[in-house]
């Protein structure tokens, strides 16, 4: 999620940073007057390492946030995407960055080169404060681009005592692996050779070193003979530097056991990573027996050929380096294992989600903490998801594919979660009916109509929902048709078909599928303002999912009773609904419902003039929407903090806020928008707050934030001096809709006002503004308000 000053996201290193003192002091330096670095080299050059030690030391000159985004495992047409949820942004990614003193690390660019060098194009343009240090193989080539060499480490003989950087990397690691290792005098030497003979390439030698736990210096150097052997079979254009790295991935492959061997390349039928139970049922087989691997998992850790990624849900993360992942892919190619192990991957991720639905099934009572590791497991592997749908498709297996995605529904569509499986789960739909079992077809079609719904896509919604209906109901499918009822209940705001899904679920025990009926039945309720009946529907779905221990439910639940308790003015009821509320959400990654229950305490706190808690509450809710780039989310806010400054008595910022809040919102201003302007024009007289709401409307997002956060006033074009001449040149009509533009009215209240179409009133205002050279309606209400 994209926050506030002081936020990083890199790494704690995992062991010592070793040598490249001069060119980090270097690197120092060129981040200070260059917005754009690329760290180029070789893979195994050290390219991430060296960036990751660079973005620390110059984190303080970024208060804005410094942010690691790997791109090893991206595909084409997915670098957007994936920045923006990296990022935690929802909406525009230049838009929500603005001008913050932030740093981009888009570290192993090479999949996606040339969307890398469109996005640091687009973003550099418009961003001012960001600065993008990258990592790649090749330069990006983008305009304003340093691109910085990353030299091997210096394997140059000792001067004045001090050993050279391969050499101290090569210890440093050695005596990791084995803690009696120590430089000795007939040591010495043979490590020099070893590092000379691996180009002083850190990956390399840190695969060598790994080795020093089960032979010695001697005999590494010993086998150095048959790698180079092999090495001269290789293409002669390669790089130099690539066919040294290869050749000590081949070499150390070749140190494995067959049973190590056997797993590292298996490993490769994962797309970015794994945990131990997928390596067991995916890895398993001929030749490495289930018990075993988590064993030569050890192993392959160990000898650094295997990388550990922190934890998921209380599992272990495995990943494989690129490089190395690069070469057991070749392994496994040749093996002739490949389409076996892809399809064991596809089913072992189908057996993952079919537990999932087992355990949210009627009559299953899992505890919330058994649901919360289903959930922040799949979250975490997203792209071994996309991979099994992949597979699914190109290898004509639907109804694997759509079991899978039918059977994470809840994760999918749910609070949160950023699952984006839409365009798959289209391919796998259009891959033809006679395949998929009708039931599985129908359940996957109204998926796809919810997925179409929480996009905002109304017609796609509307129909595959529909379709879906017809193909559950024709093979009598009552839990699909459920389903399907209550996504037709939100598309309609009709919950007479709702009697029909709770029906349903009483008679299969099914309290899931009854706390979503009864859910939509008081949302629905709510908004037609039947408060009896939406509280009464609230509280049951709060006692279905106090029953079932789903904190999430709860939660929805209790903002939904905190919002009948405001509407009815019990604020005491209200408020301790969104705390409740905000106590269950605590660990779960729900942002919008946080930013609902943070917001209800600011509105409350206001209805009762306690005005410093309706400041700290909304201001964290303002926080919040922004960095995670939720538009819609900003505007109600801007709202909020209007009543809140007009309360203060800031009446001027609240008339730009409600300005801006109108604005992002693309409606006109309503009630509570004459709420906020009333005072203002009693106070600061018409005219004042026609200029005021016109230079609101014109406020970006982010000046509207800042102007709510910090007190920001948006810049106030000069007002040429105009005159009567050029009075003189516009219309009766003309004159007519400029005193309405100085009132703050937009083209369609315009159109309203003075009975003609929208279209026609954006042309009186076109014509106005190049009439007088004016390029903003502020100017024009300004000049209005002077020339009266």
């Amino acid at each position: 999620m994209l926050r506030s000053a002081d936020f990083s996201n890199l790494p704690a290193e995992p062991n010592a940073f070793v040598g490249r003192e001069s060119d980090l002091d270097e690197l120092v330096h060129l981040m200070r007057v260059s917005r754009a670095v690329t760290l180029c080299g070789a893979g195994g050059i050290g390219k991430t390492r060296l960036a990751l030690r660079l973005a620390d030391r110059i984190a303080s000159d970024h208060p804005g946030g410094v942010w690691l985004i790997e791109l090893a495992d991206l595909e084409k047409g997915e670098l957007r995407g994936y920045v923006a949820a990296a990022l935690g942004i929802v909406g525009d990614l230049a838009e929500t960055i603005g001008g913050r003193r932030a740093l981009l690390l888009l570290d192993n660019c090479e999949p996606v080169i040339g969307e890398c060098a469109e996005l640091c194009r687009d973003l550099l343009g418009a961003c001012p404060g960001l600065t993008v240090l990258a990592t790649s193989r090749e330069p990006l080539r983008v305009p304003g681009e340093t691109v910085w060499r990353v030299p091997p480490l210096s394997v140059e003989l000792p001067v004045d005592g001090e050993e050279s950087e391969a050499v101290r990397l090569f210890v440093a690691r050695a005596a990791a692996a084995r803690p009696d290792f120590t430089l000795t005098d007939e040591t010495r030497p043979l490590v020099v050779e070893l590092c000379q003979a691996l180009d002083g390439l850190p990956l390399a030698i840190e695969l060598a070193a790994a080795m020093v736990r089960v032979v010695s210096v001697g005999q590494l150097v010993e086998r150095l003979d048959d790698r180079f052997r092999l090495l001269a079979a290789g293409a002669r254009t390669a790089p130099a530097r690539h066919r040294t790295l290869r050749a000590a991935v081949d070499w150390s492959y070749r140190l494995l056991t067959p049973q190590e061997r056997l797993l590292l390349r298996r490993t490769a039928a994962f797309r970015s990573s794994w945990t131990l139970d997928l390596a067991e049922a995916v890895c398993s087989g001929p030749g490495l027996a289930e018990e075993d691997v988590l064993l030569r998992l050890c192993d392959l850790v160990d000898k650094s050929l295997v990388a550990l990624d922190g934890e998921i849900a209380g599992q272990a993360r495995y990943r494989l380096l690129e490089t190395v992942r690069d070469y057991a892919l070749e392994q496994l190619a040749e093996s002739g294992e490949e389409a076996e192990l892809r399809q064991r991957h596809l089913t072992a991720l189908a057996v993952m989600a079919a537990r999932f639905k087992e355990a949210i099934a009627p009559g299953a009572r899992t505890s919330w903490p058994v649901i919360e590791r289903y959930v922040n497991l799949f979250d975490a592997l997203k792209a071994e998801l996309g991979s099994a749908c992949d597979w699914s498709i190109a290898n004509g297996q639907p109804e694997t594919g759509l079991g899978l995605l039918t059977d994470l529904r809840y994760l999918l569509v749910g609070s949160g979660r950023k699952l984006d499986v839409t365009e798959r789960l289209d391919r796998l739909l259009a891959l033809g009916a006679p395949q998929v079992r009708r039931e599985l077809l129908g359940q996957a079609t109204i998926l796809r109509g919810e997925l179409a719904l929480a996009a905002g896509d109304l017609e796609p919604a509307t129909r595959c929902t529909r379709a879906g209906l017809d193909l559950c109901r024709s093979v009598k499918d009552g839990y699909g048709e459920a389903i399907g009822l209550i996504v037709l209940a939100q598309l309609t705001g009709q919950p007479d078909t709702l009697s029909r899904v709770l029906e349903h679920a009483e008679q299969s025990g099914d309290l899931v599928l009854e706390s979503l009926a009864q859910g939509t039945k008081a949302q629905i309720g709510l908004h037609h303002g039947r408060l009896h009946e939406a509280q009464r529907a609230f509280e049951e779905v709060l006692a279905i999912t106090e029953d079932l221990d789903n904190h999430v439910g709860q939660a929805f639940a209790h903002i939904g009773l905190a919002q009948v308790a405001r509407r009815s003015g019990d604020s005491a009821a209200a408020k301790r609904h969104y705390e409740s509320g905000l106590r269950l959400l605590r660990h779960v990654d729900a942002r919008q419902q946080i930013v609902s229950c943070l917001a209800g305490l600011g509105k409350v706190a206001l209805d009762e003039g306690d005005l410093v808690e309706a400041r700290a509450r909304l201001t964290e809710a303002l926080v919040l929407s922004r960095d995670a780039g939720l538009r819609s989310g900003i505007a109600r806010r801007l709202e909020e903090w209007a009543v809140l400054v007009s309360a203060e008595g800031d009446l001027r910022r609240a008339v730009l806020l409600a300005a801006a809040s109108v604005a992002l919102r693309s409606r006109p201003s309503d009630a509570r928008t004459e709420d906020v302007l009333r005072p203002a024009r009693a106070e600061l007289g018409e005219a004042v707050v026609g200029m005021l709401w016109a230079e609101g409307t014109g406020m970006t997002a982010e000046q509207a934030v800042a102007c709510a956060l910090d007190g920001a006033l948006p810049e106030r074009p000069p007002t040429p001096v105009i005159s009567v001449h050029q009075d003189s040149r516009l219309t009766a009509r003309e004159r007519e809709i400029a005193e309405l533009i100085a009132r703050g009215l937009s083209n369609r209240a315009i159109a309203d006002e003075l009975v003609i179409s929208p279209a026609t009133a954006a042309r009186h205002v076109a014509n106005i503004l190049s009439k007088l050279g004016f390029s903003t309606r502020t100017q024009i209400a300004a000049w209005v308000i002077e020339s009266r």
